[in-house]
């Protein structure tokens, strides 16, 4: 990989007036000089345009009339990048100085790492830290129910994930994308699948990457900050629309991506978290319905992208069946000592 790779930043905007700034700050505050900023507004109300016209001078920013949800959004910004590697930010970020060049440098260990995260700590919304530092993410993992869940995350952090390491997928909240992955996972060249509009958009192509020989690489050496809504124990605090498309996006990931050797092997657990949710819409959550109405009226549709992901799947069976755990599977990265070099001349 050559040491001038260039990186652009994509950035999608709804009502994030309280975090954009400090966010662009950080961003433009990377000692990695290789780099073009791009944020999409989705037609924020709050005052982020006002915010994001500060920037207008140093960063692409593009106002859309409309709410075209996440997953376009990024898809928006991807086509309008040139950069080597594309990294996704969500607006509630904050990122250490050298995070950007800690990411291209363990992205240099293997040609086949699509994909790189860093290490992501909480923070809370008004940009304080909690009392005890707070793991956000340290890249994602995927349970034998479906679930996919964030690595380490609520964890206290006392030192651990100190070591590079091969995992499952990254939070498209800060996740580094080389873009000869992104071409080639993309399906009719979307990266991120509209369909999914916000959230598990990340872990749909964190899957279809696996699928398509792609790797992910977890390094300790960048490091930022997520103000993060979406946890599992706050389901009842969040709007009803996201809830929607979290069960929407559960059942749309398995059909684009599940094999059936991975069907085979926890079907028990899949079918048992499937009853848990429908309960839950048919019981508590109502507004969740319409989820399965979407599902079934563009099922065709659906099938159509199973089936262009399946003739080129690459990865075998035991090797995505090996990655489904209830707890976080990982896998050591054999690190050369020039990518440790220099991140740490970076953080110096």
């Amino acid at each position: 990989m050559a040491l001038n790779d260039s990186v652009s930043v994509t950035i999608v905007t709804y009502n994030s007036g309280r975090f954009i700034k400090r966010c662009l700050e950080s961003v433009l505050s990377q000692r990695y000089p290789s780099r073009d900023i791009i944020v999409i507004d989705n037609a924020s109300m709050d005052g982020t345009v006002d915010i994001l016209e500060q920037f207008e001078d140093r960063c692409t920013i593009v106002y859309n009339d409309e709410n075209i949800g996440f997953a376009a959004a990024q898809n928006q910004a991807i086509a309008i990048s040139r950069g080597d590697w594309v990294l996704t930010l969500n607006p509630d970020l904050l990122l250490l100085p050298d995070f950007i060049q800690a990411l291209v440098d363990a992205g240099g260990m293997n040609p086949k790492i699509g994909t790189i995260c860093g290490k992501l700590l909480a923070i809370l919304a008004t940009f304080d830290l909690p009392e005890k530092p707070l793991v956000d993410s340290t890249g994602i993992y995927f349970t034998p129910m479906l679930r996919h869940l964030d690595r380490g995350s609520q964890e206290v952090d006392n030192g651990h994930f100190l070591n590079h390491e091969y995992v499952f997928g990254a939070t498209a909240a800060a996740a580094l994308y080389r873009r000869t992955m992104i071409d080639d996972v993309s399906i009719d060249g979307e990266f991120f699948d509209p369909d999914f509009f916000v959230y598990r958009e990340d872990a749909d192509v964190a899957w279809r990457a696996q699928l398509l020989g792609w790797r992910c690489i977890y390094t300790p050496h960048a490091r930022g900050y997520h103000v993060r809504n979406v946890l599992p124990g706050n389901r009842r605090a969040l709007p009803a629309v996201i809830n929607m498309h979290s069960v929407k996006n559960r059942f749309l990931m398995r059909i684009k991506n599940m094999t059936p050797d991975l069907y085979r092997r926890n079907w028990l657990s899949i079918t048992a978290r499937d009853l848990i949710v429908l309960g839950c819409c048919l019981v508590r959550e109502q507004s969740s319905l319409k989820a399965l109405w979407y599902v079934a009226s563009n099922w065709r549709r659906f099938i159509v992208k199973r089936q262009e992901i399946m003739a080129r799947r690459r990865a075998s069976d035991q090797y995505m069946a090996s990655w489904f755990s209830y707890e976080p599977v990982s896998r050591p990265a054999r690190v050369q000592q020039k990518v440790v070099s220099r991140s740490r001349a970076a953080r110096s």
